[in-house]
């Protein structure tokens, strides 16, 4: 592990694969849209990001079902769907800068919007403080 602060973004929800959910929107007023990237744990562990392939816009996701996959320098990895929905959008940006997840894995880096269809998957999500204890604990890689 780094010996750099990481953080752990407490406007967000963690699956154990270390994918992030941010909402947009309510989701009691239906089908509610979340923005979805990787934690900064996660990043800091793959090293440099130098491609990340993702789903098309209008894909079916499902919670803990792989969509895409990261790599870098160091090795690939799946990416995991933290809720089930469908793609609103995908950030097109990291096709060609797919090392903007290192720089701002909260926020230029993120990276796909989800319609997600079962609010109730949220509650399988892991609050900030979890996430990081989980980590800490050595529960989750």
């Amino acid at each position: 592990m780094s010996d750099k602060n990481l953080n752990y973004a407490a406007d967000r929800k963690y699956h154990e694969t270390h994918e992030w959910v941010k909402l947009d929107g309510d989701p009691s007023a239906g089908p509610a849209l979340a923005v979805v990237g990787i934690s900064d744990y996660a990043q800091d562990q793959l090293g440099d990001v130098v491609f990340i392939e993702l789903p098309a816009v209008g894909a079916a996701v499902e919670q803990g079902k792989a969509f895409g996959v990261i790599e870098s320098v160091k090795a690939a990895s799946d990416l995991f769907a933290p809720l089930s929905g469908k793609i609103e959008a995908v950030n097109e940006k990291l096709r060609e800068s797919p090392e903007t997840v290192n720089k701002d894995p909260f926020g230029e880096g993120w990276l796909l919007k989800i319609r997600f269809t079962n609010p109730a998957e949220l509650d399988k999500l892991l609050d900030a403080a979890t996430y990081q204890s989980k980590i800490e604990a050595g529960e989750i890689h």
